[in-house]
């Protein structure tokens, strides 16, 4: 009974939310897409840029808007599913955390990137210190793939959620990067504890 209680709340939800409608109006597959949009136009991540990764991308609105706007750029999208094609985005199946799959990763590009962005985090569970902490270790671990395979002018954006290891997160993005900020979208949701890690410059 409360299982379909909150299928049904979050079903309303969807319909009453601006962002649902404009993403399906729009042709996008989420409405993700929006905050990607809002960190681009106060950031300029895309600027100058020939080649990205996009990590945990399905169902791949991020990539659909990359690839919309940034024509000249190369995009790599990966993901644990199976996602449907986009035009013009090179698609990886796989756990990007694990060897192969970032080898395969530097092998497609064969060089150091311009950007890597970051949309993972896990299934949430109702306990949001947990899920803090695990979306956290996911954040880490794309920080850690994104400085190891940067140009020296690279910028990388990650989701972080509000929690315990938030503050130890942001250290180390200031160890590895001349410029950090933290920004929230407006199209995040207002009870949401996400926000966005904006890293450019590595030091």
């Amino acid at each position: 009974m409360k299982k379909n209680k909150i299928s049904k709340n979050w079903i309303q939800r969807q319909k009453r939310d601006i962002y649902v409608r404009q993403s399906k109006i729009e042709g996008y597959r989420s409405r993700a897409v929006y905050k990607l949009i809002e960190i681009d136009e106060k950031f300029k991540i895309f600027n100058n840029t020939k080649s990205i990764i996009d990590l945990g991308a399905a169902p791949g609105s991020w990539s659909q808007y990359i690839v919309k706007k940034y024509k000249k750029s190369e995009l790599l999208a990966i993901d644990l599913l199976n996602f449907e094609k986009i035009d013009k985005v090179n698609q990886l199946v796989g756990d990007f955390t694990k060897t192969e799959n970032q080898e395969k990763i530097k092998s497609f590009f064969n060089k150091k990137v311009d950007v890597v962005i970051s949309d993972m985090a896990v299934n949430t569970t109702g306990n949001k210190n947990l899920d803090s902490i695990v979306t956290g270790e996911l954040c880490t671990d794309a920080m850690e793939f994104a400085y190891q395979n940067l140009d020296s002018k690279g910028k990388f954006v990650s989701k972080i959620f509000m929690g315990s290891s938030f503050n130890e997160i942001v250290a180390d993005a200031k160890k590895k990067f001349k410029e950090v900020n933290i920004f929230k979208p407006l199209s995040s949701r207002k009870d949401s504890k996400e926000s966005f890690i904006i890293c450019k410059l590595l030091r």
